[in-house]
């Protein structure tokens, strides 16, 4: 059944509220992104792999939030036009290349602390650089390719109701559940270090406590985020959308999973201020003098 639906439409007050929430999401996330890309460019004195990936991270955080605007008019007033594709293509981007990040700062970090060893050879700033270079060509490559296969399939904007097709799919699954295994396996895997690690200095205890809880809690922003989004998707893939009440049901639960996912750009940002320190502490102690890499600082790995 291909017969056409009408648009969604949310009662008013629900319309204020989620008016409400992008306004504060948006100012919020530029101030708190601006401000972390300030600090890394402009008071950070030596470029780390620490530094690398966050500047990217907040770049990315930031276009995402610029485009944010636009995509929520392209929802209200437009259909599959070059202005929609151009908008919401920024936007996705910029959301795959943050899980694509995070994950490669997962596993910086997986390296420098179960192979601290190892690590004086694969980590370094233009190493870091390198692997950002590469997930953008990636993700924007892996997009046009969405955006293609979205055009020959009916359409490649949100509001287009053919969008259920394998290219949507594969984007999600590769453009997600593969960096949710690899996020989820390196941070168990540094829980598990920090967990045997010698309790008889308070203050490294201390230290080691706080950067656990630091872990559990990125992992639980970034599952939180992004997976109710991600398995929406997929379940609207396998059910098959043959009716407007089943379309309508998906989209009112893609528009809630999205705008939670658009969460993470501000709690990216708040990762920067509280969560570098804690693990700085955890993990230098640990690792032996002849092994420390550059610096304390490129030693130490943000928990985002």
């Amino acid at each position: 059944m291909n017969a056409t639906c009408s648009s969604i439409t949310w009662p008013e007050s629900l319309r204020y509220i989620f008016l409400i929430y992008s306004a504060l999401l948006l100012v919020l996330g530029l101030m708190l992104n601006g401000l972390a890309l300030w600090v890394f460019c402009c008071r950070m004195h030596q470029w780390t792999e620490t530094r690398v990936y966050m500047t990217n991270l907040a770049v990315a955080d930031l276009c995402l939030l610029c485009s944010l605007p636009f995509v929520l008019y392209t929802l209200e007033h437009t259909s599959d036009t070059p202005f929609c594709q151009l908008s919401q293509g920024i936007y996705l981007a910029n959301r795959y290349m943050s899980i694509s990040l995070v994950t490669a700062i997962a596993v910086d970090r997986y390296v420098a602390v179960r192979h601290p060893i190892r690590a004086r050879e694969l980590r370094s700033p233009r190493q870091a650089a390198s692997v950002c270079v590469i997930l953008w060509v990636v993700v924007v490559t892996s997009l046009v390719v969405r955006w293609y296969l979205g055009v020959q399939e009916g359409g490649f904007c949100f509001r287009n109701h053919s969008r259920n097709n394998f290219g949507t799919v594969a984007f999600s699954l590769l453009g997600f559940y593969l960096p949710l295994a690899v996020v989820v396996f390196c941070s168990l895997q540094v829980l598990i270090a920090l967990a045997q690690r010698p309790t008889t200095d308070i203050v490294q205890t201390e230290a080691t406590r706080k950067a656990t809880q630091m872990i559990w809690a990125n992992l639980a922003v970034f599952i939180i985020c992004f997976l109710p989004l991600h398995v929406v998707l997929t379940v609207q893939f396998s059910l098959g959308l043959n009716t407007c009440a089943a379309r309508h049901t998906f989209s009112r639960a893609l528009s809630i999973t999205s705008k939670l996912s658009d969460a993470n750009c501000c709690l990216d940002a708040i990762c920067y201020y509280y969560m570098a320190k804690e693990f700085q502490d955890a993990s230098i102690p640990a690792i032996p003098s002849s092994t420390l890499h550059k610096s304390q600082d490129s030693q130490s790995l943000s928990l985002t």
